[in-house]
């Protein structure tokens, strides 16, 4: 079974998906036959990295709101991630463009640590508010990933990876993709937003079941004798 999932860094929606996902693998009787990947979309791809500008303000610049009120907006998040088992700390994290990100997480899915590298960028803007907009940050993270630190900053100076991010994204776009997250089943069945566990565990028993049909009885010649029907015994 085939999982992609549209998602940003810096989507909080998206952490909260992800694990959602990940608890209702946890149940699923075949999660040994799951492949996840993970695919690159910008919410705001025109943003710009500014360390002096905190989550709040940016988030009250968007939506042309009060800081208060984007304070509060933010508040609400950190307590729904609790829900899911995530301890999301807004106080330091900055605004950032997410572009090199996912230069990173492409980089990381091409030395076959993907799914790795997802999680480590999700944890270290959310729960550990790093600066992921700093190509100092991405380096430290691969590096704890196993991936080369001076490769990875080669990868991240010159560009590479750019253009499959740039796929990707136009691929979501083909798909309808409006936000994140976005999880696509087997090429048949979509999931949009952080939906419970229970939906995703749900969704996981209907493809399988879909894909997996028991097959019928072959029967095999035989006389028909020893055999009870609900009129008699063959004796």
């Amino acid at each position: 079974m085939q999982i992609e999932i549209w998602s940003d860094y810096v989507c909080p929606f998206c952490y909260i998906g992800k694990r959602h996902l990940e608890q209702a693998l946890e149940q699923f009787a075949h999660k040994d036959q799951v492949e996840v990947s993970f695919k690159s979309f910008e919410l705001d791809p025109e943003v710009q990295t500014d360390p002096a500008v905190s989550i709040d303000e940016s988030l009250a610049k968007k939506y042309g709101i009060p800081v208060a009120q984007a304070k509060e907006m933010n508040d609400q998040m950190i307590q729904r991630a609790a829900q899911s088992g995530l301890s999301y700390n807004f106080d330091n994290i900055k605004q950032i463009n997410t572009l090199d990100a996912h230069r990173l997480a492409k980089y990381a899915e091409s030395k076959g640590k993907g799914a790795e590298m997802a999680e480590k960028l999700l944890k270290a803007h959310f729960v550990e508010s790093q600066f992921i907009g700093g190509r100092d940050t991405l380096i430290k993270l691969a590096a704890e990933a196993g991936l080369d630190p001076e490769e990875t900053r080669t990868v991240l100076n010159s560009g590479q990876f750019t253009e499959q991010v740039r796929s990707e994204e136009a691929e979501a776009a083909t798909l309808g993709v409006r936000g994140v997250p976005f999880f696509v089943v087997n090429r048949k069945y979509a999931i949009s937003g952080a939906q419970p566990v229970s939906l995703f565990a749900e969704t996981l028993e209907k493809v399988w079941q879909e894909e997996h049909p028991s097959a019928p009885l072959q029967q095999i010649e035989s006389s028909q004798d020893a055999l009870c029907t609900d009129e008699k015994c063959d004796i």
